[in-house]
C-alpha cells in the first residue's frame, strides 16, 4: 500500500465492489487507492466548479423572463 494513513469503512453494491476489486487487480494497485485517487479527481473538479464561479460572479445576472423576452424580440421564439 502506499503512503495511505487512514482509513474509513465503505459500502458498495456488490457489482461495484466487484468491479472494483477486478480493476484494481487488473491496475496492479489496491482498491484503496483506486477509492483515494475517485475521490481526488472529484475533489479537483469540485475545486475547479469553484474556480469558475468565482470568476464568473461579477458578469450580470440575466433572468429566465428576460431571457425569454430578448430570444423573442429577435425572432427566435
Amino acid at each position: 500500500m502506499s503512503n495511505l494513513s487512514k482509513r474509513s469503512t465503505v459500502y458498495f453494491e456488490p457489482a461495484i465492489h466487484q468491479a472494483l476489486k477486478i480493476r484494481a487487480a487488473s491496475s496492479d494497485v489496491s482498491v484503496s487507492e483506486l477509492i483515494d485517487e475517485a475521490v481526488r479527481l472529484l475533489m479537483r473538479e469540485d475545486q475547479e466548479d469553484l474556480a469558475a464561479i468565482s470568476e464568473r460572479s461579477k458578469e450580470p445576472e440575466l433572468s429566465y423572463e428576460d431571457f425569454l423576452n430578448e430570444l423573442k424580440l429577435d425572432g427566435k421564439i
